[in-house]
């Protein structure tokens, strides 16, 4: 098959880039800025969102478009500014990704859309499936609120149209893993305020093998949880990675801290949300890391 992903280059994109290569298929990575590196056999990298760009020519025949692209929400304080280029950045990808496909001869297959379990909003009580429309009034599910709305137009088009809401992606070097598990390889790991908040979490192979999982199964369509069956509080996720880090789980970082520190950011992991995957199950997809032990225990093997 012929797969264009635009936002190929980041966390996910790698992932499943290194997935679909493995299975010899031909791949499009659409990015703002051609990088500078080894040109392999059934990859090309392909310009767009650029006054210069033309995109169509090379994207003739796809089968499958993947869209992850837009700004990182964890990697700076959300002020006004911040807070408009993450959603402009997501709404212009999608729009771009609309009128590309309106002009293609052929219409692809399927169109996969990242989206995040932030539309839900934070509990501490409340779980969420997909066939709860219950969606929060904060920034995050303000964001992805609109973002799956502009997706949306593309299924319009006759195409099925899949949006995979995100939980915590867990990943050895990338993600939020890292970051949260620094502390306890510092011997200062402990509780993320008061530690009832809920952790919806997925291993980076169950996001890799359930867009497979998608893409392969025509009736699937959609939002779509991308969330581990077993969701943890805060403080089981901390001490379940402090026994696979043979390290103390001791040191709490009271949540008014972490507000001052990191401004509206602070909600990523202060407040949090349990997130059922109802549909990925009742479709029939198996796990391969269902529970967080076994999930962290591969990672950090």
């Amino acid at each position: 098959m012929k797969i264009a992903i635009a936002g190929g280059t980041g966390f996910v994109g790698k992932a499943l880039v290194d997935h679909f290569m493995k299975n010899n298929h031909e791949i499009v990575i659409l990015t703002r800025h051609i990088p500078n590196i080894k040109k392999r056999d059934n990859i090309r990298y392909v310009q767009w969102l650029s006054a210069h760009s033309d995109p169509i020519s090379h994207l003739q025949n796809t089968d499958i478009f993947i869209n992850l692209a837009g700004e990182s929400i964890n990697s700076g304080r959300w002020t006004d500014q911040r807070k408009n280029k993450i959603l402009i950045s997501r709404l212009e990808a999608v729009k771009e990704l609309l009128a590309i496909m309106k002009k293609l001869d052929r219409k692809p297959i399927v169109f996969i859309n990242a989206s995040a379990i932030g539309i839900y909003g934070t509990s501490l009580d409340k779980v969420f499936t997909e066939d709860k429309q219950i969606l929060g009034n904060d920034f995050l599910a303000e964001t992805v609120r609109q973002w799956e709305y502009e997706a949306s137009f593309v299924a319009r088009l006759g195409i099925r149209t899949a949006f995979c809401r995100f939980g915590i992606i867990l990943d050895r070097n990338e993600g939020a893993l890292p970051k949260i598990a620094l502390p306890y390889k510092a011997y200062i790991g402990g509780n993320i305020g008061h530690g009832r908040q809920w952790m919806s979490w997925i291993h980076i192979e169950d996001v890799v093998k359930g867009i497979s999982f998608i893409i392969e199964n025509e009736v699937v369509n959609g939002p779509i949880n991308f969330t581990a069956p077993n969701p943890v509080p805060m403080s089981e996720f901390g001490k379940t990675l402090a026994l696979v880090l043979h390290r103390p789980h001791w040191l709490s970082v009271p949540s008014f801290a972490l507000q001052i520190l990191l401004g509206e950011m602070s909600t990523l992991v202060v407040d949090g949300q349990k997130v059922l995957p109802n549909k990925l199950i009742a479709s029939g997809f198996e796990f391969t890391f269902p529970n967080l032990d076994k999930a962290l225990q591969n990672i950090f093997s």
